[in-house]
């Protein structure tokens, strides 16, 4: 299986403090890959330089086969796509700000995608609604119907289903699992809530202090651990 990312030796540090440090990293071709761990472990940092918006303090990352230097190219950033636990949405309606996704990719505003992707997340009523009088389950299926319209290559998800209810949780998940099985997209998932990470996830890793304790196939992962603090983290024990 070929490689989406592949980290070398990377280290992200903010002054003398340390964030990230993996030496080594491979996240696969059209998988779904859960991240869980402790707040404060790093997670969302990494989230941050797999999707160029941070340069790594060391070490390389290596993204579908081509080394990323201190300046992605557009053509790269337009590839990967992410979605926060809390969406910013423009004062616009619902619809516009699905649509400026592929504005500004450049992409045919007109080809029916918005539509399309408006009906799949349940947003078709609410398509002239202004955004600012969304739910917060509303307003994360907007920020997902946004993400997914450009067809990107990788998709990021950070927390994305932290403050939703079970019917708005179930129905990202599905969609989420149908993008991966339907386009071979590439996941990533941060997650506190471990069933999810068990539901969704190909692979799961385990992240502490910014280090990558664990990272096996999930089923493994969950009922086989092989670092302490993993079995410690899936017995639900505080990790510090």
């Amino acid at each position: 299986m070929t490689a989406t990312y592949e980290l070398a030796d990377v280290r992200h540090c903010y002054g003398d403090r340390c964030v990230v440090d993996i030496p080594t990293l491979e996240v696969r071709s059209g998988e779904i890959l859960g991240l869980v761990g402790p707040s404060g472990a790093g997670k969302s940092t990494l989230l941050r330089l797999l999707n160029f918006l941070e340069t790594p303090t060391h070490g390389l990352i290596t993204y579908a086969g081509v080394e990323i230097g201190g300046d992605a190219s557009l053509a790269t950033r337009r590839d990967v796509t992410t979605v926060f636990q809390r969406p910013m949405l423009l004062r616009r309606s619902v619809a516009a700000n699905v649509r400026i996704g592929r504005k500004l990719h450049g992409l045919d505003t007109k080809d029916g995608s918005t539509e399309r992707w408006l009906e799949k997340l349940g947003l078709t009523d609410l398509a002239d609604a202004p955004a600012r009088t969304l739910s917060a389950g509303e307003a994360q299926r907007v920020a997902l119907a946004r993400a997914l319209v450009v067809e990107p290559s990788v998709l990021l998800l950070d927390e994305p289903t932290g403050n939703l209810d079970p019917y708005n949780v179930g129905l990202l998940e599905e969609i989420v699992r149908s993008e991966n099985a339907e386009r071979g997209t590439t996941i990533i998932v941060i997650t506190h809530d471990v069933f999810q990470a068990r539901r969704l996830a190909d692979r799961t890793g385990l992240m502490v202090s910014g280090r990558m304790v664990e990272l096996a196939a999930t089923e493994a992962f969950f009922s086989a651990p092989q670092q302490p603090q993993t079995a410690a983290f899936v017995r639900g024990d505080l990790l510090i």
